[in-house]
Protein backbone atom coordinates (compact mmCIF):
# COMPACT_ATOMS: atom_id res chain seq x y z
CA UNK A 1 0.00 0.00 0.00
CA UNK A 2 1.58 3.44 -1.09
CA UNK A 3 2.01 5.38 1.90
CA UNK A 4 0.57 8.48 2.78
CA UNK A 5 2.25 12.14 1.25
CA UNK A 6 4.93 13.33 3.18
CA UNK A 7 8.55 14.02 3.07
CA UNK A 8 10.49 11.54 0.61
CA UNK A 9 14.34 11.80 -0.12
CA UNK A 10 16.36 10.59 -2.60
CA UNK A 11 20.03 8.40 -2.22
CA UNK A 12 22.30 8.84 -4.64
CA UNK A 13 25.69 7.01 -4.42
CA UNK A 14 28.84 7.80 -6.24
CA UNK A 15 31.15 6.08 -8.86
CA UNK A 16 31.88 2.90 -8.77
CA UNK A 17 29.41 2.13 -5.93
CA UNK A 18 25.93 0.84 -5.51
CA UNK A 19 23.22 1.89 -3.45
CA UNK A 20 24.22 -0.62 -0.72
CA UNK A 21 27.44 2.09 -0.03
CA UNK A 22 24.01 3.96 1.29
CA UNK A 23 22.23 1.63 3.49
CA UNK A 24 23.20 3.55 6.37
CA UNK A 25 22.24 6.23 5.58
CA UNK A 26 18.63 4.96 4.34
CA UNK A 27 18.14 3.10 7.65
CA UNK A 28 18.97 6.61 9.59
CA UNK A 29 16.53 8.16 7.51
CA UNK A 30 13.52 5.86 7.65
CA UNK A 31 13.89 5.62 11.18
CA UNK A 32 13.54 9.88 11.14
CA UNK A 33 10.13 8.99 9.32
CA UNK A 34 10.76 10.15 5.88
CA UNK A 35 9.96 7.38 2.80
CA UNK A 36 13.20 6.96 1.30
CA UNK A 37 14.27 5.96 -2.30
CA UNK A 38 17.96 4.80 -2.83
CA UNK A 39 18.52 3.97 -6.12
CA UNK A 40 20.63 1.91 -7.52
CA UNK A 41 22.39 3.54 -11.31
CA UNK A 42 24.98 1.95 -13.16
CA UNK A 43 27.51 4.90 -12.72
CA UNK A 44 30.41 3.89 -15.04
CA UNK A 45 28.17 3.60 -17.95
CA UNK A 46 27.35 7.07 -19.20
CA UNK A 47 27.60 10.73 -19.02
CA UNK A 48 26.59 12.73 -15.76
CA UNK A 49 24.40 14.28 -18.15
CA UNK A 50 22.35 10.81 -19.20
CA UNK A 51 23.02 9.22 -15.28
CA UNK A 52 21.32 12.58 -14.15
CA UNK A 53 18.01 11.98 -16.10
CA UNK A 54 17.93 8.11 -15.84
CA UNK A 55 18.76 7.75 -12.23
CA UNK A 56 16.75 11.08 -11.02
CA UNK A 57 13.49 10.53 -13.64
CA UNK A 58 13.66 7.20 -12.12
CA UNK A 59 13.18 8.35 -8.71
CA UNK A 60 11.16 10.74 -9.01
CA UNK A 61 8.37 8.26 -10.06
CA UNK A 62 8.29 5.47 -7.81
CA UNK A 63 4.29 5.46 -6.74
CA UNK A 64 5.59 6.54 -3.16
CA UNK A 65 7.95 8.92 -4.00
CA UNK A 66 5.13 10.70 -6.12
CA UNK A 67 2.87 10.93 -3.63
CA UNK A 68 5.25 12.54 -1.01
CA UNK A 69 4.91 16.64 -1.00
CA UNK A 70 7.73 17.82 -0.88
CA UNK A 71 11.26 15.93 -1.73
CA UNK A 72 14.68 15.96 -0.38
CA UNK A 73 18.02 14.59 -2.18
CA UNK A 74 21.24 13.26 -0.05
CA UNK A 75 24.13 12.12 -2.49
CA UNK A 76 27.91 10.85 -2.49
CA UNK A 77 30.48 12.15 -4.31
CA UNK A 78 29.34 12.03 -8.16
CA UNK A 79 26.03 11.74 -6.92
CA UNK A 80 26.01 14.89 -6.03
CA UNK A 81 26.79 16.22 -9.87
CA UNK A 82 24.06 14.46 -10.74
CA UNK A 83 21.90 16.65 -8.72
CA UNK A 84 23.53 19.81 -10.13
CA UNK A 85 23.43 18.51 -13.65
CA UNK A 86 19.36 17.71 -13.84
CA UNK A 87 18.36 20.47 -11.71
CA UNK A 88 20.45 22.89 -14.21
CA UNK A 89 17.98 21.88 -16.53
CA UNK A 90 14.58 20.71 -14.95
CA UNK A 91 12.72 21.98 -12.23
CA UNK A 92 10.28 20.39 -9.79
CA UNK A 93 7.76 22.42 -7.35
CA UNK A 94 8.42 19.65 -4.75
CA UNK A 95 12.06 20.05 -4.63
CA UNK A 96 13.42 20.23 -0.66
CA UNK A 97 16.75 20.38 0.84
CA UNK A 98 19.61 18.76 -0.63
CA UNK A 99 22.73 17.49 1.06
CA UNK A 100 25.83 16.63 -0.64
CA UNK A 101 28.48 14.68 0.79
CA UNK A 102 32.21 15.07 -0.56
CA UNK A 103 31.27 16.51 -4.09
CA UNK A 104 33.77 17.03 -6.72
CA UNK A 105 31.28 20.40 -6.93
CA UNK A 106 34.84 21.58 -8.76
CA UNK A 107 36.64 19.10 -10.04
CA UNK A 108 39.01 17.06 -8.47
CA UNK A 109 42.99 17.13 -8.98
CA UNK A 110 42.79 13.14 -9.29
CA UNK A 111 40.91 13.51 -12.52
CA UNK A 112 43.15 16.05 -14.28
CA UNK A 113 46.25 13.35 -13.06
CA UNK A 114 44.80 10.07 -14.17
CA UNK A 115 42.36 10.57 -17.13
CA UNK A 116 44.27 10.14 -19.79
CA UNK A 117 45.49 6.68 -18.79
CA UNK A 118 43.19 3.83 -20.15
CA UNK A 119 43.07 2.05 -16.97
CA UNK A 120 40.92 4.71 -15.82
CA UNK A 121 38.65 5.66 -18.38
CA UNK A 122 37.94 2.06 -17.94
CA UNK A 123 37.32 1.91 -14.46
CA UNK A 124 35.50 5.07 -14.10
CA UNK A 125 33.53 5.54 -16.96
CA UNK A 126 32.48 8.63 -19.35
CA UNK A 127 31.19 10.18 -16.21
CA UNK A 128 34.77 9.80 -14.42
CA UNK A 129 36.20 11.37 -17.51
CA UNK A 130 34.25 14.62 -16.63
CA UNK A 131 35.22 15.67 -13.12
CA UNK A 132 38.29 17.69 -13.74
CA UNK A 133 39.00 20.60 -12.72
CA UNK A 134 39.49 22.80 -15.73
CA UNK A 135 37.05 25.26 -16.78
CA UNK A 136 35.17 22.96 -19.16
CA UNK A 137 34.99 20.14 -17.13
CA UNK A 138 31.56 19.38 -16.29
CA UNK A 139 31.27 20.25 -12.65
CA UNK A 140 32.62 23.62 -13.77
CA UNK A 141 29.81 24.18 -16.44
CA UNK A 142 26.74 23.77 -14.08
CA UNK A 143 26.76 27.30 -12.39
CA UNK A 144 25.73 28.00 -8.92
CA UNK A 145 23.07 25.99 -7.54
CA UNK A 146 19.74 26.88 -7.82
CA UNK A 147 18.42 25.02 -4.45
CA UNK A 148 18.80 25.00 -0.89
CA UNK A 149 22.03 22.98 -0.16
CA UNK A 150 24.33 22.10 2.64
CA UNK A 151 27.99 20.26 1.57
CA UNK A 152 29.82 18.18 3.83
CA UNK A 153 32.96 17.90 3.28
CA UNK A 154 36.12 15.48 4.65
CA UNK A 155 39.37 16.51 5.11
CA UNK A 156 41.42 12.89 6.19
CA UNK A 157 42.79 10.98 3.58
CA UNK A 158 43.69 7.27 3.40
CA UNK A 159 45.43 7.76 0.08
CA UNK A 160 48.51 9.93 0.10
CA UNK A 161 49.68 9.43 -3.33
CA UNK A 162 46.16 11.11 -4.22
CA UNK A 163 46.67 13.70 -1.55
CA UNK A 164 49.72 14.39 -2.75
CA UNK A 165 48.15 15.94 -6.40
CA UNK A 166 45.59 17.58 -4.49
CA UNK A 167 45.87 21.31 -2.70
CA UNK A 168 44.59 21.96 0.56
CA UNK A 169 42.54 19.68 2.71
CA UNK A 170 41.35 16.63 1.28
CA UNK A 171 39.50 13.37 1.99
CA UNK A 172 41.66 11.71 -0.72
CA UNK A 173 40.18 12.25 -3.38
CA UNK A 174 38.21 15.89 -3.47
CA UNK A 175 39.62 18.96 -1.56
CA UNK A 176 37.17 20.67 1.23
CA UNK A 177 37.77 24.10 -1.14
CA UNK A 178 36.41 21.82 -4.57
CA UNK A 179 33.82 20.68 -2.63
CA UNK A 180 32.14 23.79 -2.27
CA UNK A 181 29.90 25.73 -4.74
CA UNK A 182 28.33 29.19 -5.53
CA UNK A 183 25.21 29.25 -3.70
CA UNK A 184 25.15 26.52 -1.29
CA UNK A 185 23.42 27.31 2.17
CA UNK A 186 26.44 26.13 4.40
CA UNK A 187 29.65 23.99 4.35
CA UNK A 188 30.50 21.35 7.55
CA UNK A 189 33.66 19.84 7.60
CA UNK A 190 34.51 16.56 9.29
CA UNK A 191 37.44 14.46 10.00
CA UNK A 192 36.52 11.73 7.67
CA UNK A 193 38.14 9.82 4.67
CA UNK A 194 35.82 9.70 1.20
CA UNK A 195 35.02 6.48 1.18
CA UNK A 196 33.57 6.51 4.76
CA UNK A 197 31.53 10.16 4.60
CA UNK A 198 28.18 8.31 3.91
CA UNK A 199 28.65 5.89 6.96
CA UNK A 200 29.59 8.29 9.77
CA UNK A 201 27.38 8.67 12.48
CA UNK A 202 28.36 12.28 12.86
CA UNK A 203 27.72 13.08 9.12
CA UNK A 204 24.81 11.20 9.43
CA UNK A 205 23.36 12.95 12.22
CA UNK A 206 24.30 16.26 10.11
CA UNK A 207 22.43 15.04 7.19
CA UNK A 208 19.13 14.93 9.53
CA UNK A 209 19.37 18.35 11.09
CA UNK A 210 20.00 19.83 7.76
CA UNK A 211 16.99 18.24 6.23
CA UNK A 212 15.31 19.02 9.30
CA UNK A 213 16.31 22.50 9.67
CA UNK A 214 18.02 23.74 6.75
CA UNK A 215 21.64 24.38 8.99
CA UNK A 216 23.84 21.81 10.00
CA UNK A 217 24.20 23.16 13.29
CA UNK A 218 22.11 22.11 16.68
CA UNK A 219 18.81 23.62 16.54
CA UNK A 220 16.86 25.27 19.14
CA UNK A 221 13.24 26.99 19.62
CA UNK A 222 14.74 29.71 19.25
CA UNK A 223 16.55 29.54 16.84
CA UNK A 224 16.14 30.53 13.03
CA UNK A 225 15.52 27.53 10.97
CA UNK A 226 16.29 28.49 6.96
CA UNK A 227 13.06 28.21 4.69
CA UNK A 228 15.10 29.06 1.08
CA UNK A 229 14.23 26.56 -1.30
CA UNK A 230 11.92 24.62 0.56
CA UNK A 231 8.63 23.10 -0.89
CA UNK A 232 6.34 25.62 -0.51
CA UNK A 233 3.35 22.68 0.39
CA UNK A 234 5.64 20.76 2.48
CA UNK A 235 3.98 18.94 5.35
CA UNK A 236 5.41 19.75 8.94
CA UNK A 237 7.02 17.35 10.55
CA UNK A 238 42.64 4.90 -4.51
CA UNK A 239 45.29 6.82 -7.46
CA UNK A 240 43.50 4.90 -9.53
CA UNK A 241 40.28 3.33 -7.88
CA UNK A 242 36.73 5.00 -8.20
CA UNK A 243 34.59 6.33 -5.70
CA UNK A 244 33.97 9.89 -6.82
Amino acid sequence: MPMRATEGVILLHGLCRTSASMSKMEKALLKAGYYVENIDYPSRSASIEELSDEAIDRGLSEPNMQLCSCVHFVTHSLGGILVRSYFKRHSIKRLGRVVMLGPPNRGSEVVDQFRGWWLFRKLNGPAGSELGTNADSTPNQLGPVNFELGVIAGDRSMNWINSLLIRGRDDGKVSVERAQVGGMNELRVVHVTHPFLMKNRGAIEDVLRFLKHGQFKSYTATGNSSTRGMCSNASPQESLTCEL
